[in-house]
């Protein structure tokens, strides 16, 4: 299972590399900060953080990109800068 998961985290930045220089574009940025149980969890960075378009950003953008390329992929979410990833727990 490690091993499908490491794959699919290789794959999960891969995409997210190729979104990144269009959030470059417009001042912002994405980290990866993990994937569990087909979650993604990224922190939305720069002008990003900050900006009116982020949740359509987050889910018609990025989230519909990885669900659509990665089959073990099913939701995106963002987590706030200052917001420990732990406060998401075990759902």
């Amino acid at each position: 299972m490690e091993e499908k998961n490491s794959k699919t985290i290789e794959q999960i930045k891969k995409v997210l590399s190729k979104i990144r220089p269009y959030l470059n574009s417009e001042g912002g940025d994405l980290e990866f900060l993990d994937f569990k149980d087909g979650i993604v969890y990224i922190r939305m960075l720069g002008a990003c953080m900050n900006c009116g378009a982020l949740d359509s950003t987050l889910k018609d953008g990025i989230e519909a990109l990885l669900v659509e390329n990665i089959a073990d992929v099913i939701e995106v979410r963002n987590v706030a800068e200052g917001v420990d990833l732990d406060v998401f727990g075990d759902e």
